[in-house]
């Protein structure tokens, strides 16, 4: 009898896209807007403009020779986030 391979090696399709315009469902940022800056279908987590900022804690380095707290944005669940618009398709009448 084979082996079952329990990795998630199939890709899922998102509802969204590097590029469109979406708002946050759920979660601290609920009912915010932002510009998808990636997505990563294997977590189907996706990287927004101005949402979900975490604080990272940075060591002392030639980039960064303060070290220090710094604000970044982190990856959101994609299922927390709705489409608003998509650049270059035309909205339905």
């Amino acid at each position: 009898m084979a082996k079952k391979n329990n990795t998630k090696s199939a890709v899922r399709r998102m509802h969204i896209r590097k590029g469109d315009i979406v708002k946050a469902i759920a979660g601290d940022d609920a009912g915010k807007q932002g510009k998808v800056l990636g997505t990563f279908p294997a977590k189907n987590r996706a990287l927004v403009e101005g949402l979900n900022f975490v604080k990272k804690h940075m060591r002392k380095s030639q980039d960064n020779p303060n070290g220090g707290i710094v604000e970044k944005e982190a990856p959101m669940a994609a299922s927390n986030l709705k489409l608003v618009s998509r650049p270059g398709k035309k909205e339905k009448e």
